[in-house]
């Protein structure tokens, strides 16, 4: 298992940018497939973006065009960065990690795919 930890929410005016990092105790990406999902209060987690340990990525309908998931494997690193915001981006954002073939088979918009899960960071967007 990983300890995930994510930073960077604020709140932040519409229209406005912010970039969302995750730092992982796991030394070592090679193992995981990793997302990024987002939770409002009564709601499910929304997935977001995945990323796999060869930097292959995708972005959800939802939110492509605006959001853009990146890794750095030198500084174990997830990021997400957001752009354009609205107000219905308003949410905690969380960052996960899952045994890899998830990201290869195709279903790593499911949370119950992924192990482990950073606290999660509020954005809030006004």
């Amino acid at each position: 298992h990983v300890q995930l930890v994510e930073s960077g929410g604020t709140s932040v005016q519409a229209g406005g940018s912010l970039r969302l990092s995750c730092t992982s105790s796991d030394h070592s990406h090679d193992d995981y497939c990793l997302g990024w999902f987002r939770q409002t209060p009564g709601a499910e987690r929304e997935a977001l973006a995945t990323s796999d340990s060869e930097g292959d990525t995708d972005v959800a309908e939802s939110v492509k065009g605006r959001f853009t998931i990146s890794q750095d494997n030198a500084d174990h690193s997830l990021f997400l960065q957001l752009n354009s915001l609205k107000s219905d981006d308003t949410a905690i954002y969380y960052c996960a990690a899952g045994p890899s073939f998830v990201c290869s088979s195709g279903s790593w918009g499911f949370a119950s795919n992924y192990h482990d899960w950073g606290q999660g960071t509020q954005v809030t967007v006004s």
